[in-house]
């Protein structure tokens, strides 16, 4: 992109309706109209960029823009490298997070969650290769890549620890990657044995290169994928809470999920920090 920000036009002006369902929100963003939001497109069906168009598409993309309809403000989108979103969001150049962040315990010490979807880390190979792995525990003694951004390596050292290295087999090699893109190439050079990504970004990869990649067993980690706040931002927290509930009561979030192939992805039910919204 030639802009680190795309400004979101598809909201248009307040109407009654929207001025309603903005009651929550805190009168700062009533008053400017929009909220400023963290996100980096390159992790698709989340967020990506359509290379016909050069606008911004995707799960979380069509979520925040109905959100904020909701409430009644627009999005601005800020483009920002995954690594310095939380250090945005402390300073206050983004007020919230929007970006296919998993909602982790570590992370929860200085932010918090609206919990929208659920999620896992899952093993995959290339098709030519898909023998060698009848289940994930053949990963032991392999080299396997992941975001280095993400969550995953820790996750994967944990697997290892208590599938490979508590049985006797040797620890999985663990390669950290400039993202999910870069661990793709890198498998099908040769360099890996295998990669590790969301479990929700696989059926799209899979249609956009079929017969290339084969997904090996079932996700080894299961986590809720979240909006992120500030601690101090309680009140946006819980107005984009509720304008989720009412998401899901209306069909809309299924809409939107059900679009992009994910329908199991879904939860049932709103959570903050991994609790069900009382």
């Amino acid at each position: 992109m030639t802009a680190t920000r795309i400004l979101a036009t598809s909201v248009g002006l307040l109407c009654l309706a929207c001025a309603a369902s903005a009651e929550g929100l805190p009168e700062k963003y009533k008053t400017a109209g929009k909220v400023v939001v963290a996100n980096q497109p390159n992790y698709p069906p989340m967020e990506y960029v359509d290379p016909a168009t050069n606008t911004l598409m995707g799960v979380d993309i069509d979520l925040g823009l109905a959100l904020a309809k909701h409430l009644g403000v627009t999005v601005e989108w800020a483009d920002i490298g995954f690594e310095q979103m939380v250090s945005s969001l402390e300073t206050g150049r983004v007020d919230l997070i929007h970006s296919g962040m998993s909602d982790l315990p570590k992370r929860r010490e200085t932010m918090d969650f609206v919990d929208y979807m659920k999620s896992g880390a899952q093993f995959y190979t290339v098709t030519a290769r898909a023998g060698e792995f009848a289940s994930i525990a053949d990963f032991c003694g392999k080299t396997v890549g992941m975001s280095r951004r993400t969550s995953f390596p820790d996750e994967a050292k944990k697997w290892s620890d208590a599938t490979c290295v508590a049985n006797g087999k040797p620890e999985l090699i663990v390669v950290g990657t400039e993202g999910s893109a870069d661990a793709r190439t890198q498998l099908k050079q040769g360099r890996l044995d295998g990669a590790v990504q969301g479990s929700e970004t696989l059926p799209y990869l899979l249609t956009l290169e079929p017969d290339t990649y084969a997904v090996i067993g079932e996700p080894f980690t299961a986590v809720y994928q979240g909006i992120g706040f500030a601690k101090d931002a309680t009140d946006l927290r819980d107005a984009y809470a509720a304008a989720l509930s009412a998401l899901i009561a209306s069909g809309e979030y299924k809409t939107i999920f059900e679009k992009y192939g994910l329908g199991g992805t879904m939860l049932d039910a709103v959570r903050i920090n991994g609790e069900p919204l009382n």
